[in-house]
């Protein structure tokens, strides 16, 4: 979810210059999220991540606060291996399909401090090799997910152009599904550190074309003795138009964004390490409708490089739709 300019100034404090509003972001998307995101091999060792850039991570434009519900889809089919595409029989698993359902607010004390969290349930269809029969077999299970606090500071500078977050992502969710393997289950059952930052500009002098870079580090801190996820740095640089609005307050903004992704090893006595860890580079064009406080976004995201561990299941393209309310 993204939001490339601010709602409303603050009452506590001055008006920021239009020329600085009409480089505000309030919202990544994504990318993450985040995005993005925001990986499973076997599991959630490939792709996951990157709606977690996105998801939550609300670049504020002042005092005050938004709400918002998010979903995403990742199916992945393919079987891949180093940079290119690899027998689906050097995999057991053969599918997995996760629906990701998110809600998520954050609130912005002052123009310096506020917190934020995100709250995910998924949904997931997985497929693999029945170890006795050879056959293929199915199993659907849906969770919640694991929950992320953050505390975020935007006072570097007037304009809050420029931020940082410090937070955590706690083992809330489901990673007992019998199922399941370790990789592959809802929760990765660890609690991870996350720290992020960001930074927004213009392009061209009078603001109708902006940019905004994010990146985003999460590091397992305390984890299970049979499964540790890799840790995993996410990064997302995008651009966006901000020049087509109606008389009516209605507002349209085109956007395109570049996610990178690299994530170690798993570790764990049932971690998979030989299959696990990879980098990927994910492009993704969007558009934004405002209509007053309420805000929509829709995405689609392409992978055009993945360089993967072993063998693991890829999916070439992520979706995301979501609507906010800031207030």
């Amino acid at each position: 979810m993204f939001t490339p300019y601010p709602s409303r100034p603050s009452a506590a404090q001055p008006a920021i210059p239009l020329d600085r509003r009409s480089r505000a972001i309030s919202l990544a998307a994504l990318a993450l999220g985040a995005a993005l995101l925001p990986g499973i091999s076997l599991g959630c060792a490939c792709g996951c991540g990157v709606f977690d850039v996105g998801t939550g991570a609300m670049f504020p434009d002042g005092s005050g606060g938004r709400v918002y519900a998010e979903f995403d889809l990742m199916d992945q089919n393919r079987n891949w291996s180093g940079t290119s595409s690899a027998p689906a029989q050097n995999n057991e698993d053969i599918g997995i399909r996760t629906a990701f359902y998110t809600v998520g607010a954050q609130y912005m004390f002052n123009r310096a401090w506020g917190v934020s969290v995100d709250v995910p349930y998924w949904s997931r269809k997985f497929t693999t090799t029945d170890a006795e029969t050879g056959n293929p077999v199915t199993f659907d299970h849906g969770a919640l997910g694991d929950v992320r606090l953050r505390v975020n500071y935007a006072g570097f500078s007037h304009d809050m152009s420029t931020g940082v977050s410090f937070g955590v992502k706690l083992p809330s969710g489901d990673s007992t599904y019998v199922d399941f393997d370790p990789d592959t289950q809802i929760s990765s059952g660890s609690t991870d550190l996350l720290v992020g930052a960001y930074h927004q500009g213009k392009l061209v002098e009078d603001g109708r074309w902006n940019y905004y870079v994010r990146a985003m580090w999460q590091q397992p801190v305390a984890s299970k003795s049979v499964y540790r996820p890799g840790n995993e740095v996410l990064a997302v640089a995008g651009a966006y138009y901000h020049g087509w609005a109606s008389d009516s307050g209605v507002r349209v903004v085109p956007i395109v964004q570049l996610t990178a992704a690299v994530r170690g090893h798993d570790g764990g006595t049932m971690g998979h390490p030989e299959d696990t860890g990879y980098t990927r580079l994910i492009a993704s064009p969007g558009i934004e409708l405002s209509v007053d406080r309420i805000r929509f976004y829709a995405e689609a995201g392409f992978a055009f490089h993945n360089n993967m561990s072993g063998n693991q299941l890829v999916a070439r393209q992520l979706y995301k739709l979501s609507v906010s309310y800031s207030f």
